[in-house]
């Protein structure tokens, strides 16, 4: 590494905003070498050992040493360049090497020199370029950070042209309203733009038109930079404001990236509520703004009524509020106040500053799903990619590209598809009437193989043979009896003629209001639909009656009123590779309950192309352990060379002393704790856990946290601790609180734990704080913190593995068994099993240790926890420090101590 870099507080070699840990300074020093190296890293420092600002003060570290080397390699080529004009073109056989000798295909040297002499000067070319380009876009930033009054004026300019078009569209209403237009006409003409426009071409190249017209204003060279994604908005916005309060925070060109659904500011478009449908509409809107130039250019034909164009999509607007991004480091939120404020699209103009950026924060999906990455104008090759909070990336990656649709909603749209297409058949073109035709047969072969008719309510025909069976998708694809029909063009058709958002426009227009997207707690039924279907009968020549439309009570999970956009997604599923994935049926009760998916297998299929492109892949998270999975199931089937594989893990920041973790084997009565599902429900075996807790309870001041394997074990617990009285006892020293299974109910027992603990902390009390009782993989297994009085105890119940007994998790062994080889004679599956159980345990007893000062215990209860296997894939910081008791008496013993001996210390 270079010694050049700047010198921290710390006294080491990365700029830092206070003296940084070693454990810190450790972790840079490791990103640093990763990132020069171009290697793919897992990197492990637990949560509370300031993981955020190492990732951002090591790798902007390395990326300004990396842009100082290149420029200083760009001044000496061009110096020699120069030296070179001076003294007259030196001649091409004087390059090192062997003047006169031979090519490599054997053409005469000074055809060879004189190839190398023209690669040089184009490169010299290239460098010239890229300096003149770099040059305008500092100075135009510099001219923006400094000179307020040019601010101004753009927003001034901005707001008189505003005010011009409203008079311009007041004076077009007023005219307008004085042709005295015939109503009747004017409906006709708003319906136009339900109309599939023409279908041109379904050729695989790019189809200049709409949207792609622009991307030519995105052709702006790639700087090297570095992309940070991270699971949720909220993790990335604080990972914005870490890097504001950095010492990179004042010139680092940052952006943030988000959906439609986060950076769009145009209300109208905002309310429809579901993604999907924000997204159509607003590909939609500036198709319009396309189609309006040639739509005002056709003479002597009657024009179509005016379409919605976004106000808010300008070039000038969105170019201004790009270098506004550039010159100051915001957060999505910050982005999107801007966007008001300019009347610019924050979607677009965080768009168009990628290019220029050095850093760009974005969510998960944007990064890890090909066709989003592409849209966005994120270009990967020879880049840098950090993917934090990863601990899921696999689960997060498989759940991307996996898709499900269920009965219902295939019915429905095959009702809808049809009546948009008898009612405009005479409008649509021979091409878009032949993709209808084949989306409605492919619906009505998915429905059959429900084992039901697309022409019946699927909420009253029963299925005959219920059950769940798995298929290959070739499998799939011949017992449908679809594998004649290409569904690489079909999807292709599906986006390019934004055909689900034309079949949302037509529903909403007819169905009445039940039809309008809602939220999920409002009535999301289709009622009005039927009087729709009704008027289209009357107004039919054609015979026979229409499709009843099928959704009842059974669809309250219907998420948007054209579930075509759903059945897109697993069309889109259906092009993977035959040995990648699965097609799961699952036949239940009716056929509208009944649902096909399809699982991916895989996941390393995508993950390959970013770990190709890129220059340097970093997996980061506070608990990775264990890693093998990282190893096998990603990098290793996606082709990564082992020795391109580094790994990095550091322990805590705080004392040994400040953490007790302990495997307890037996309990008070000394009943062996093997919670195993032949076990687990045995009385003799939850009245041993509430014994447990309740000893607890009279030791651990503050909060309690204990962890179940599953919500309805949980349940039966309580329920059999109510009935023993257990529960009584355990209230007199510890409220208790349940964790709610609806995500909106979690904040607010939290605060009400929260609360009751500061309350009990008050000298005197007879109750001693609070015991909250979770569930492993719910809501507050991850990501919600147990800081200090929160969670000094943290007890995990038994060993949560999975249910294997899911078809899912069965053809994913079954998949693994095929094609991994066995690891230290275990069988991959068994591996998956164990891994997985793990990941879940690591992720919850990591929720009490949040800072350097904190103190907690930790109890694992079950005596498989002390098998090398199993105990192995503890984390290394907590796996140092724990004590396998198989006595009760002995663990109670040291928790009384190490707990009195923390209370005596504050």
């Amino acid at each position: 590494m270079e010694s050049g870099a700047a010198t921290g507080p710390g006294g080491g070699r990365f700029p830092f905003p206070y003296t940084p840990y070693l454990i810190q300074e450790r972790f840079m020093a490791a990103l640093y070498s990763a990132l020069e190296a171009g290697r793919v890293g897992i990197f492990e420092s637990p949560t509370g050992t300031g993981k955020s600002l190492s990732l951002i003060c090591g790798a902007l570290s390395w990326l300004r040493d990396f842009e100082e080397k290149k420029r200083q390699e760009e001044a000496r080529l061009l110096a020699l360049e120069d030296s070179g004009q001076e003294r007259g073109e030196r001649p091409a056989a004087a390059e090192p090497g062997h003047p006169g000798s031979g090519g490599a295909a054997g053409e005469p040297g000074w055809v060879t020199a004189f190839v190398q002499k023209k690669e040089e000067r184009d490169m010299v070319d290239r460098l010239k370029e890229e300096q003149i380009r770099r040059k305008k876009r500092e100075d135009r930033l510099e001219k923006i950070r400094h000179n307020v009054q040019l601010k101004y004026a753009t927003k001034r300019k901005r707001s008189e042209e505003d005010e011009t078009k409203r008079l311009l569209q007041l004076s077009k209403e007023v005219i307008s309203e004085g042709d005295g237009v015939d109503v009747l006409e004017q409906l006709d003409h708003n319906e136009e733009e339900l109309i599939l426009a023409e279908y041109e071409s379904d050729d695989e190249k790019k189809v200049v038109s709409g949207l792609e017209d622009d991307d030519d204003d995105l052709e702006e060279e790639h700087v090297t930079k570095i992309y940070y994604c991270s699971r949720t908005h909220s993790q990335l916005s604080q990972f914005v404001r870490e890097v504001q309060k950095s010492p990179f925070g004042k010139d680092t060109r940052l952006v943030s990236l988000g959906s439609r659904q986060n950076l769009c500011v145009n209300e109208e478009v905002r309310r429809l509520g579901a993604l999907q449908l924000i997204n159509d509409r607003c590909m939609e809107m500036q198709k319009n703004k396309h189609e309006k130039k040639s739509d005002e250019e056709m003479e002597g034909k009657r024009r179509r009524a005016s379409r919605t164009v976004c106000p808010f999509y300008s070039y000038e607007q969105m170019q201004f509020l790009c270098d506004e991004v550039l010159v100051e480091v915001k957060d999505i939120e910050q982005l999107v106040a801007l966007g008001r404020e300019t009347k610019a699209c924050p979607y677009y103009g965080s768009r168009y500053a990628i290019p220029a950026a050095q850093l760009v924060v974005l969510p998960y999906q944007m990064l890890l799903h090909e066709p989003t990455r592409s849209a966005a104008g994120i270009k990967l090759k020879d880049q840098v990619v950090i993917i934090d909070e990863a601990h899921n990336l696999i689960d997060t990656i498989t759940c991307i590209h996996s898709a499900e649709v269920s009965g219902s909603q295939l019915c429905c749209a095959h009702s809808q598809l049809l009546q948009y297409m008898e009612r405009y058949r005479k409008r649509l073109k021979a091409k878009n009437l032949m993709y209808i035709k084949q989306i409605l047969y492919l619906l009505e072969r998915f429905v059959a193989m429900l084992g039901g008719n697309v022409n019946q309510n699927p909420g009253c025909q029963a299925v005959s043979q219920t059950g769940t069976v798995l298929k290959s998708i070739n499998d799939f694809l011949f017992q449908s009896q679809i594998d004649n029909i290409n569904l690489f063009k079909v999807r292709r058709y599906c986006e390019k003629s934004l055909i689900s958002r034309k079949l949302f426009g037509f529903v909403e227009r007819y169905g009445g209001p039940a039809t309008a997207v809602k939220t999920n707690k409002e009535n999301q039924k289709l009622a009005g639909f039927q009087n729709f279907l009704l008027t289209l009968k009357q107004g039919s020549d054609k015979e026979g009656t229409p499709q009843s439309l099928p959704l009842e009570a059974e669809n309250d999970q219907l998420r948007t009123a054209s579930p075509l956009m759903q059945i897109e997604g697993f069309l889109s599923a259906l092009t993977n590779a035959n040995q990648d994935g699965r097609v799961i049926i699952n036949r239940q009760g009716t056929v509208g309950q009944s649902s096909l998916k399809f699982l991916l297998l895989n996941p390393a299929v995508y993950f390959a192309k970013v770990v190709e492109e890129c220059r340097a892949v970093i997996i980061a998270g506070g608990t990775m352990q264990p890693v093998a999975d990282f190893r096998e199931q990603l990098l290793s089937c996606a082709g990564v060379d082992p020795a391109r594989v580094v790994e990095f893990s550091c322990g805590h920041v705080i004392p040994p002393e400040n953490i007790l973790p302990i495997i307890l084997c037996s309990g008070p009565s000394n009943q062996q704790l093997e919670f195993t599902y032949q076990k687990r429900d045995l009385p003799q075996m939850m009245d041993e856990t509430g014994r447990i807790l309740c000893n607890l309870c009279n030791v651990v001041p503050g909060g309690v946290v204990c962890f179940f394997p599953s919500y309805e074990y949980e349940k039966q617990v309580y329920a059999h601790w109510e009935k023993t009285g257990l529960l009584t006892r355990l209230a007199t020293k510890k409220k208790i609180f349940q964790e709610p299974k609806k995500a909106s109910q979690v904040e607010q027992v939290l605060v009400e734990y929260a609360k009751c603990i500061k309350h009990c902390s008050q000298a005197g009390r007879q109750m001693t704080g609070a015991l909250l009782l979770s569930v492993v993989g719910g809501k507050m297994s991850e990501g919600i913190n147990f800081s200090d009085d929160l969670g000094r105890c943290v007890i995990m119940v038994g060993m949560p593995y999975p249910n294997i007994k899911s078809p899912e998790l069965q053809e994913k062994m079954t998949w693994l068994d095929k094609t991994m080889p066995r690891a230290a004679g275990q069988a991959p599956s068994r591996v998956l099993i164990e891994n997985l159980c793990m990941k879940a345990v690591n992720q919850s007893i990591g929720r009490a240790i949040r800072h350097q000062k904190d103190f907690a215990s930790i109890l694992l209860l079950d005596h498989r926890y002390a098998r090398p296997a199993v105990f192995n894939k503890l984390p290394q910081w907590i796996r140092e420090r724990t004590q396998v008791k198989p006595a009760f008496g002995s663990a109670f013993a040291e928790l009384r101590k190490f707990h009195r001996g923390k209370v005596d210390a504050l």
